[in-house]
């Protein structure tokens, strides 16, 4: 491992060093994990579960408590989180899965910091409906019944922004860099390259990073993993991209169209089926070389997509990505090659092939996103739903009078409608199940309703002379 010097968030110092133990450790050995502890001066674990939103919660228990930590017995208040339960009935208890241990590369090497992801718990270890990890290893499951592992790279982009003096975001590009572009080496640029660094000091294994079209629009790819160690590693490249920019004097953002006249930010997700070690999306003797397995996949990911759009593009912002123009998809249709439909098949064949998902954005929750994709993708195989004929035309080019000629649908145009169609949705909402479904509808309609009921700017300047 590297030992270049970069300025990370630490309450310790400022400037840190990496260290030749790498950072990551998966062996999900409780006795050996808590000998590394010892060995490498880990002081300190983050117990990290995820709330309604996709956002990263944690309780820190210092060293003398390790042994309880991965014996699930600490607990934590759950009303205060988005989507969890009421203040009744609050206990609720973590349980840590072990493989996913990580020791953080920066910090005080004399008392080091270590993170877990966990499954959220009612008391004496009943399940909880409301965790969104839990909700994702039920499809998980699902699928494996049927003898299927569910293979995912997801790649999210995001923007590096400037900071004003308070710290707080300016919305001025840390560069004007394009496409691939190679420039000058800026504070952008070298942010990025020590992300890189992070990610790899916390397992994940990176296969390329690069400026992307917008200015100030950075993606860092990571490779492929079975679904649930996906959804982890994203939240731990969130952590990492967010805590080096801030290290930087940069702000980091996930939200899909910061910039009006910008491309947006997207997450496309790379998905296959495995089975017994075989891609089963192949078969060198098909049409395209794709399995039928593989197209009643994309079958079940186009007859759901617009209940899809709920949980892949949450939030109001969503949609301002979604339009004609910026190369993000609106047409609920697939293709080869081609990127303008909702699906893609890369040229990849073999253990590679692989449908392209290009609708979620990186402002979704990972876990519930992975699940309602998987769960299509299954309904499609069980009901052999027909995706029609690859639509391999620029489907941006096309006039309504064409649209409405091939039957072609497109997704919601915000995120009200798509509420409404995962509501009526009974794939998509038993994939999450009642609890966390319920949570979702109600708190993205009042969202919704809230949005509706503003006045922007844009209004304002539009319509004060009125």
């Amino acid at each position: 491992m590297s030992d270049a010097v970069f300025a990370a968030p630490s309450e310790h110092s400022s400037q840190v060093r990496y260290d030749d133990y790498g950072g990551a450790v998966a062996s999900g050995d409780r006795d050996a994990i808590l000998k590394l502890c010892e060995e490498l001066n880990v002081r300190f674990l983050r117990l990290i579960f995820i709330d309604i939103n996709g956002f990263a919660k944690n309780v820190e228990v210092p060293a003398s408590k390790f042994e309880e930590a991965f014996d699930a017995k600490v607990m934590f208040d759950g009303s205060s989180i988005a989507g969890y339960v009421r203040i009744e009935e609050s206990d609720m208890l973590l349980r840590p899965d072990l493989d996913t241990f990580r020791i953080f590369p920066w910090g005080n090497p004399a008392a080091r910091v270590a993170q877990m992801y966990c499954d959220v718990r009612r008391p004496y270890n009943k399940p909880f409906g409301g965790c969104p990890r839990a909700a994702l290893k039920r499809v998980v499951a699902r699928a494996e019944s049927m003898g299927l592992t569910m293979y995912a790279a997801v790649e999210a982009e995001f923007f590096l922004f400037k900071t004003n003096e308070d710290g707080s975001c300016n919305f001025v590009t840390g560069d004007d860099g394009g496409y691939f572009d190679l420039t000058p080496s800026d504070l952008a640029e070298r942010a990025r390259r020590e992300m890189v660094t992070g990610m790899e000091s916390m397992g994940l294994d990176i296969e390329a990073a690069h400026h992307e079209v917008a200015e100030g629009q950075h993606e860092i790819d990571y490779k492929y993993g079975e679904a649930l160690r996906t959804a982890d590693d994203l939240m731990t490249f969130k952590f990492v991209v967010r805590n080096i920019a801030l290290a930087h004097g940069l702000h980091a953002t996930f939200m899909p169209k910061p910039i009006f006249g910008a491309n947006g930010s997207g997450m496309h997700t790379h998905q296959s089926l495995f089975k017994g070690g075989k891609n089963i999306f192949h078969d060198a003797n098909a049409d395209y070389e794709l399995a039928d397995v593989m197209l009643h996949y994309i079958g079940g990911l186009k007859k759901h997509a617009r209940a899809i759009a709920a949980v892949t593009n949450p939030i109001v912002n969503s949609y301002k990505r979604l339009v004609p123009g910026y190369e993000a998809p609106i047409s609920i249709a697939w293709s080869q090659r081609n990127r303008s439909p909702m699906i893609r098949i890369p040229e990849q064949r073999g253990l590679g092939t692989r449908a392209e998902f290009r609708m979620p954005d990186p402002s979704c929750n990972g876990y519930l996103a992975l699940a309602v994709q998987l769960a299509a993708g299954l309904d499609g195989i069980e009901n052999r739903i027909d995706p029609g004929p690859p639509l391999d035309t620029n489907v941006w080019q096309l006039s309504d009078e064409e649209r409405e000629r091939i039957g072609l649908e497109v997704l919601p145009a915000n995120l009200g409608e798509a509420v409404e169609e995962f509501e009526a949705n009974d794939v998509m909402r038993d994939a999450l199940g009642d609890h966390i479904s319920g949570q979702f509808i109600s708190r993205k309609k009042a969202e919704w309703s809230d949005y509706v009921a503003s006045v922007s700017q844009w209004e304002l300047e539009q319509y004060v002379n009125y």
